[in-house]
């Protein structure tokens, strides 16, 4: 299951639109027995870098609906929600299926729309987006995630 669903279910259960840090590792932790109070924080963390909730003033509230997530009767967090999200890695893999090439042979066209197309003043995350549209390969569900990287990198938008 997604990061999403797992930020939202305490705010679906405990039918609140912000809970307090302690609250949140409560209940992941202690509550559910989901994951270990470290492993909450970790979830914390990573759900507020891709922009799914925000902290203000100690409070900690979901930026996207809650309503409109589904959690599964039985729901339990796989352990995949702990690993680090790469859009762009994610774009390489799409792209990758989608032509049937290796990762590393998008990797060289992406270099190549870089240097020939724009002298070598492009970013890779823009030049995967152009490779995405040009082989229709869905990329809209990343870009929110490439922009907060490349503003995290130090490059504006």
């Amino acid at each position: 299951m997604t990061l999403k669903t797992t930020v939202a279910a305490p705010f679906k259960h405990t039918r609140k639109t912000g809970m307090r840090k302690n609250e949140l590792v409560y209940y992941y932790a202690l509550d559910r027995k989901w994951m270990s109070t470290d492993q909450a924080n970790l979830i914390l963390r990573r759900a507020e870098e891709e922009g799914l909730i925000r902290q203000e003033n100690g409070i900690y509230s979901a930026v996207f609906d809650t309503a409109t997530v589904t959690i599964p009767i039985g729901f339990k967090p796989a352990s995949s929600i702990f690993e680090k999200h790469d859009p762009a890695q994610e774009l390489i893999a799409r792209i990758s299926a989608a032509r049937g090439l290796q990762e590393t042979e998008v990797v060289a066209e992406m270099n190549r729309v870089i240097k020939e197309q724009f002298n070598g003043n492009l970013l890779p995350p823009a030049a995967l987006v152009i490779l995405a549209k040009k082989y229709s390969v869905p990329f809209e569900d990343q870009l929110d995630a490439l922009k907060t990287k490349l503003i995290k990198n130090g490059h504006p938008q």
